[in-house]
């Protein structure tokens, strides 16, 4: 593939428009992980958290082959997001936390709940790079800028609507529960009964935000 040939540019385009359909998502993600530090800390973490998820990324694509033979990654991976968007609501927005351990804590929240949403995204960038990891590169880079100016507004909207944690947490919740469905193990079964894959993606969001949402009543009612 010739660098700016038709194929080359057509390839780039679609690598371009798959991260920056991904992009709201990841913003959510960095948004609400950086929400509990001190206004000081919040660039940073966005700044460093995007910059280790965007390295993961790329080195998961490099390796993509390789994980599609591994039975049971959406599954695991949606376990530990349903946790990841569990404990974004559960955890509210508690301040009284050292500065350093919810920096390094929020950057691996970002680095982690990336990686775990990028594996679809890692797949369709794979294929539509066509083995030319410069596309892979190129795509991810242009997408760096709308992660970055996404969070940055997503931390400015939550100080005065705290409901978009809310919001944040249910898109975790159901993509999470996408990778479950789709789980090679599972799929099969969903595809058969569409009802009961719905069913089971609407239970996922609901459990969350409830038990989330109870949770944080109840750390709110120890601490007054």
């Amino acid at each position: 593939m010739d660098f700016l040939s038709a194929e080359y540019l057509s390839a780039l385009l679609a690598i371009i428009v798959i991260d920056l359909v991904l992009a709201g998502d990841n913003a959510i993600v960095i948004g609400l992980a950086a929400r509990r530090l001190p206004k000081d800390q919040q660039k940073k973490v966005i700044i460093w958290g995007t910059i280790g998820a965007i390295a993961i990324r790329a080195l998961a694509t490099l390796v993509v082959v390789w994980l599609l033979k591994i039975p049971g990654l959406l599954l695991i991976g949606g376990v530990l997001l349903i946790w990841i968007a569990y404990k974004l609501i559960a955890e509210g927005k508690d301040h009284d936390i050292k500065a350093e351990e919810g920096f390094w804590s929020a950057i691996k929240t970002i680095i982690i709940a990336d990686a775990l949403m990028g594996i679809d995204n890692v797949l369709a960038v794979a294929g539509a790079a066509h083995g030319n990891f410069s596309l892979v590169i190129i795509g991810l880079l242009v997408s760096i800028p709308v992660v970055v100016w996404g969070s940055t507004l997503i931390l400015k909207w939550v100080d005065r609507f705290p409901v978009i944690i809310t919001i944040g947490a249910a898109v975790l919740a159901y993509t999470a529960a996408k990778m479950i469905v789709d789980e090679k193990w599972f799929a099969g079964f969903f595809e058969s009964n569409p009802f009961v894959k719905w069913a089971f993606i609407i239970i996922i969001i609901i459990s969350v935000v409830f038990f989330g949402k109870a949770k944080q009543k109840a750390t709110a009612g120890s601490v007054s």
